[in-house]
């Protein structure tokens, strides 16, 4: 009886101390970021004209976000929110980056493929960059093992389609890591290449952690897609491109699933802003929300936004609570168990949202900054509160199915406006005279985060900015 006693006590002291000391297996990271796609272009989010089973089905085995923000509506700025977790305002990145600028993303600023590669990972980045196309700004210099893709978006530069000119591509560079592969003109091909890249540096990484960045440069305009997938959606090409881009998911999912990798890998897909309506039917669906790319209306920055991770996120969740580009790296951080970055940023972990250990936002408060430091709205709680500043509109014109755009009007918010989003989610009722003391609260706010992340239409640096990148020479 003794022995017996003491023998259990002894297996439980084992499993105990088994338990506290199991191995931890660092997860790799896949981070797939399509360009201007709109909240409503995918299945699980309400496109009836639109197949994307790949991409539902990967909704249906993790976590679905309805209040997800792109930190800005526009390019670089929103890229460079999701890979230092700070608001692109506070690392002095606006707008997007032309070609053969001076600018770019700061040597200093530490970024995921940063983050991870000092846990050992190994990091790829197959697809757009638009951080800076200067050698010191290339994504070789900030963190990433390899690079297949294009410095800046697909329509630059100089012909860019709002200058009425005939597509004409012999400056888009095609580079490897540093060097420039070719230039190219019919990017019909470019979906599928980036989709072998991504999954040779599966395989050939397989046995180590990775973090892979898919940053597609579609479906900004011009759109392209492969031949097999022309003409196959009822939403027309835009249709077609986003059905690629699902297809590209897919084949990257088999190859997790050959390789035994599904249960410890963290999938993330996204959008780095919502729709550029000025192109018409080349264009993307903000769903029920206002306005589109380059506004701080719901349609500008709400996009669609899904997790996958079979270890810690329970199927078929679904997150209400507001969230923002910038809350990717501390989320991955803490996924990954990396150490803290040396600068501070502004995002918080999802963790506990993903988990289910608490059903609140980790933001009270979320800022949307556009066109030069300028604040333009903030959402706080429930509430999206619009500050006097000028956005474009199309007032309701519809745009060309030709792939051409059509001017925007230039509209002016002359006195604040509050918008309550649970009642009135498409912010058609102005209700700032009823609630003057969430406006004056706000207001409070304002000035707060003006003092500390600049507002330039009040003339405000901002005390916490850091520097942007230059060319020394």
């Amino acid at each position: 009886m003794f022995f017996k006693k003491y023998i259990s006590l002894i297996f439980l002291i084992f499993f105990l101390f088994s338990c506290r000391n199991e191995i931890f297996t660092p997860p790799n990271i896949i981070f797939i970021l399509t360009d201007d796609q709109g909240y409503g272009d995918l299945g699980v989010y309400g496109a009836d004209d639109i197949l994307t089973p790949n991409i539902d089905f990967l909704a249906s085995q993790g976590a679905r976000f309805t209040s997800y923000y792109a930190t800005q509506p526009v390019c670089s700025a929103s890229r460079a929110s999701i890979l230092t977790g700070s608001y692109s305002d506070r690392i002095s990145i606006y707008g997007a980056f032309m070609p053969n600028s001076k600018k770019g993303i700061n040597i200093q600023e530490t970024t995921i493929a940063e983050m991870l590669k000092d846990k050992g990972y190994s990091t790829g980045i197959f697809g757009k960059w638009h951080l800076g196309d200067a050698p010191e700004f290339f994504p070789t210099r900030h963190g990433f093992d390899e690079f297949y893709g294009i410095l800046y978006s697909n329509d630059m530069w100089p012909y860019h389609p709002e200058q009425g000119t005939i597509f004409n591509f012999d400056d888009l560079k095609l580079y490897e890591n540093e060097n420039i592969l070719k230039t190219i003109e019919d990017q019909s091909f470019l979906t599928e290449a980036i989709t072998d890249r991504a999954i040779n540096f599966i395989e050939k990484n397989k046995k180590t952690p990775f973090f892979l960045y898919i940053p597609h440069p579609q479906p900004h305009v011009p759109l392209f897609a492969k031949n097999n997938f022309l003409g196959t959606q009822a939403r027309g090409i835009y249709g077609d491109v986003i059905n690629e881009i699902d297809f590209s998911f897919g084949r990257i999912y088999d190859v997790l699933k050959k390789n035994n990798l599904v249960n410890n890998t963290v999938i993330i897909f996204t959008s780095d802003n919502g729709p550029w309506l000025s192109y018409g039917t080349h264009s993307g669906s903000p769903g029920i929300y206002r306005e589109g790319k380059g506004t701080c209306w719901e349609g500008g920055n709400r996009v669609p936004a899904i997790i996958s991770f079979p270890k810690n996120i329970k199927p078929n969740t679904i997150i209400d609570a507001p969230v923002m580009g910038i809350d990717w790296l501390p989320t991955i951080k803490e996924f990954s168990k990396s150490d803290n970055v040396k600068h501070k940023i502004d995002g918080k972990s999802l963790v506990p949202l993903l988990t289910g250990k608490t059903y609140k936002s980790p933001h009270e408060n979320l800022f949307f900054y556009y066109r030069e430091n300028e604040l333009h709205a903030i959402r706080h709680k429930d509430w999206k509160y619009y500050l006097s500043h000028s956005y474009r509109s199309l007032n309701g014109k519809k745009g060309k199915s030709d792939g051409t755009p059509i001017k925007y009007e230039t509209n002016y918010i002359n006195s604040p406006e509050l918008y309550n989003l649970i009642n009135d989610p498409k912010e058609k009722k102005n209700v700032v005279d009823l609630y003057p003391n969430i406006v004056k609260k706000i207001d409070k706010i304002s000035d707060s985060i003006s003092l500390i992340l600049g507002n330039s239409l009040k003339g405000i640096k901002g005390s916490e900015v850091r520097p942007i990148g230059l060319i020394k020479n």
